[in-house]
């Protein structure tokens, strides 16, 4: 065998062992890359009982008459009542104030008749005392105020920005159980957090509660739901 011969099938001899060794190392590599790729999607909870912080009360009533002055009189009187109505709760004079007003005036079989509504807003931080205005609201009547369909107490939570941060932790902790739960099962581990959406935050009435009248409830329950995708491995 000359040397030529020889360097030939050297170099076939190199080729074969790197074809192998090519051939182990991207086996070797698809292997730990589909490892890799691996993953559970998941969703958690996190719910928190929270009690509002804001009530807002829009109160409208009118008065009917056949001429402006008795009209506008009558308005007036009301509206009197229902600061006093106000103050007596303890509220601030602040708290009450005038949102608009309306006129309204047609020919009642030939008689000129004339209508007026008044609108205020009550608005207080004072949540205890807002739920008194309301449970004594038929003192409204007894002094001559006649509150219109649609008036109404609100109730608010505004500092959903306080309690973000510790609700999304509770629910990507409540989606890691439910992933462990599923590697237990699999027999696979849970691994880091390969992605992960934050859903929507919901503030509802606390158990489908709601207050006599109608009106809305202080006592919310915040909720929002995680999807994350967890590695497997």
């Amino acid at each position: 065998m000359d040397m030529r011969d020889k360097v030939f099938l050297g170099s076939a001899a190199l080729l074969a062992f790197g074809a192998i060794a090519g051939g182990y190392l991207l086996g070797d590599g698809l292997r730990r890359a589909k490892a890799a790729d691996r993953s559970v999607t998941v969703r958690g909870l996190a719910e928190k009982d929270v009690t509002a912080d804001l009530a807002t009360w829009s109160i409208s009533y009118s008065a009917t008459g056949f001429d402006l002055p008795t009209v506008r009189s009558e308005i007036d009187a009301n509206t009197r009542e229902l600061r006093a109505y106000f103050t007596q709760l303890g509220f601030k004079p602040d708290d009450l104030t005038p949102v608009g007003a309306g006129v309204n005036q047609w020919l009642n079989n030939g008689v000129n008749t004339i209508t007026i509504t008044q609108r205020m807003l009550l608005r207080t931080t004072d949540i205890a005392r807002a739920q008194k205005a309301v449970a004594q609201q038929f003192d409204l009547v007894r002094r001559g105020v006649t509150l219109q369909e649609g008036s109404g107490m609100r109730y608010s939570f505004t500092k959903l920005n306080d309690i973000k941060p510790q609700m999304v932790a509770a629910a990507t902790r409540d989606a890691r159980a439910a992933a462990e739960q599923f590697a237990k099962d699999s027999g696979a581990n849970v691994g880091g957090i390969k992605s992960a959406t934050q859903g929507y935050f919901s503030i509802d009435a606390r158990d489908g509660e709601s207050s006599e009248g109608g009106s809305d409830t202080p006592y919310k329950k915040v909720r929002v739901v995680t999807t994350v995708d967890f590695y497997l491995r």
